[in-house]
């Protein structure tokens, strides 16, 4: 199963970045390029533990849906997000937040698998993973942007 594993620094409290990261709204500002719309389970707000939302989104000029689960949770140091339904086969999203230095280090590990069995290993191979790193890198440089200003302020209010 390809692992995507990224860690952003973040000149900003824990507790602001953990929550950032699972706000609804801020996902929605960080995937704009693909038109993500929040579409069932949870639409606003931050995610909670047993929490579902649905995503419409565009990807490829294929528009899909996909539904994902809290399924671990403890604030502020790490919660687990799983695709429940959608067009890959598994997606296990695990954020994890530790303060070093007096800076605050968020990293993710995402794990997926790609559908259609040996196509979807080759369309990985080909573009999917380097999509989908660029996809995690832009969103958490969004987390960042928001974290270290005080736009978090309009989210976390």
């Amino acid at each position: 199963m390809p692992t995507i594993t990224l860690i952003t620094i973040i000149d900003a409290p824990i507790e602001r970045v953990f929550d950032l990261s699972r706000s609804i709204d801020l996902y929605k500002i960080s995937t704009s390029q693909s038109n993500e719309e929040a579409i069932a389970g949870r639409m606003a707000g931050l995610i909670e533990l047993n929490e579902t939302v649905t995503w419409r989104a565009t990807h490829f000029a294929i528009t899909q849906t996909l539904q994902s689960k809290i399924t671990e949770f403890n604030r502020p140091h790490y919660f687990v997000d799983e695709m429940l339904q959608g067009v890959f086969s598994s997606i296990h999203h695990l954020h994890l937040f530790s303060v070093e230095r007096g800076m605050t280090h968020m990293r993710d590990e995402f794990k997926y698998e790609a559908p259609l069995g040996l196509i979807g290993r080759l369309a990985d191979y080909l573009f999917l993973q380097s999509y989908l790193t660029r996809l995690l890198k832009k969103r958490n440089a969004v987390i960042k942007a928001f974290a270290e200003s005080n736009e978090y302020k309009a989210l976390l209010s």
